[in-house]
């Protein structure tokens, strides 16, 4: 018995070693990680005949009034004022676009004449004025592979736009992720998905930030499209910031190929990818939207929506393409498995009165916030783009 008990002991020791060693090595990413282009992204404006660059900013009236950007250096834009091209007093940038004569910008008649500069960050956000948006999941094949998800899933995302420079705001506890993003504006409401080819369509650059422990507590990570979750992780003030520049081309399919997406944080590259990588083009996720929009299926602040409240896609509604590879967010590794499998067994395990799942779920944050992984206070995150502008967003507490 004495020699059984030894072994025992001895297994039981070799065990705990193992598990501690197990620990101890286990991998602490502090993020995804991402494939970068070898040039460096060179920021400019598309080419006027390919693309008609479009900024808006208030006067010193409080009227919005809409510019074709010219020129931009230094956080300085050079534009034309619609209105001296004939356009009326809207606040609709399709509707003042489409009221101008720019033929004389396009033969290049009176364009120094008529031209003058503004900052910046005084333009008004480029996005849809809206607070009901359509958020897109990995539609990227990488973060797919990131996520874990073998299929684009949508869910409605509320919160109104932003401006390109601006701030995020987080508090501790939080995990506050990035991501950046192409979007698209129509100049109508759409009621079907026919109507795609014919609206004059409008592109940004976007930031989506996700509230991380909302995702981890609500979502189902075997099925993304649950509707649990990304709602009211995507949601919230600051968390849809925009580019300055709203760009309506001839061809969207091929201005959407070429166009480039980065992310940095406080310098440090994170994202970088064209939009010809989506798995869905934005015709595919307007298609896709109008195959959801009868059901109120999303969870959203204790209660259940529809994908759009009309089931349309209003003018006033922004479509989001998804992000690609990059994001903070891993999911948990075998320390944060061993750990909260301690704790469950210390909680008394299947005779306790909380879930596996549940003190997992909380181990794995407390971990994540512990290693200040996610974006912190005084964080710079950067988004840009090769023809979209670019946004700048200050982690504020």
């Amino acid at each position: 018995m004495r020699i059984i008990g030894k072994c025992f002991a001895v297994g039981f020791a070799v065990l705990a070693i193992g598990v501690v060693a197990m620990w101890v090595t286990s991998p602490d990413p502090q993020h995804n990680p991402a494939s970068f282009e070898d040039e460096p992204l060179e920021m400019r404006l598309a080419p006027l005949e390919e693309a008609i660059t479009l900024a808006q900013f208030r006067d010193e009236e409080g009227r919005t009034r809409t510019i074709i950007v010219r020129d931009m250096k230094g956080g300085v834009v050079t534009g034309v004022d619609l209105e001296k091209l004939g356009a009326s007093r809207t606040d609709d940038p399709f509707e003042a676009l489409a009221a101008a004569d720019i033929s004389r910008l396009q033969a290049n008649q009176q364009a120094d004449q008529l031209t003058f500069t503004i900052n910046v960050d005084e333009l008004l956000p480029s996005g849809s004025g809206g607070t009901s948006h359509i958020g897109t999941g990995t539609n990227f094949p990488e973060h797919a592979e990131e996520a874990n998800s073998s299929a684009v899933f949508q869910f409605p995302k509320f919160g109104a736009a932003s401006a390109a420079r601006a701030q995020v705001r987080t508090a501790p506890g939080i995990l506050l992720d990035y991501e950046v993003e192409l979007c698209i504006r129509f100049d109508r409401d759409l009621t079907a998905p026919e109507q795609f080819d014919e609206a004059i369509k409008g592109f940004f650059l976007c930031g989506d930030f996700t509230n991380r422990n909302a995702l981890i507590e609500l979502a189902d990570p075997d099925n993304l499209d649950s509707g649990f979750g990304f709602s009211d992780a995507k949601s919230g003030p600051d968390f849809f910031p925009t580019g300055p520049f709203l760009v309506v081309p001839n061809d969207w399919k091929a201005f959407i190929s070429s166009v480039r997406m980065t992310t940095s944080v406080n310098e440090s590259n994170r994202q970088d990818a064209r939009g010809s990588e989506m798995t869905l083009d934005f015709k595919g996720l307007v298609e896709k939207a109008f195959t959801d929009t009868e059901r109120p299926r999303f969870l959203y602040r204790d209660g259940y929506v529809k994908l759009t409240s009309t089931g349309t896609i209003p003018s006033s509604t922004t479509v989001m393409s998804g992000t690609a590879e990059g994001t903070i967010f891993t999911p948990p590794t075998r320390g944060d498995i061993i750990e909260a499998l301690a704790a469950y067994l210390a909680r008394g395990g299947p005779l306790g009165e909380e879930s596996f799942l549940g003190v997992a779920r909380r181990t794995f944050i407390a971990n994540e916030v512990a290693g200040k992984h996610y974006l912190q206070p005084g964080d710079v995150v950067h988004h840009g783009s090769n023809y979209l502008g670019d946004i700048v967003v200050v982690v504020v507490d």
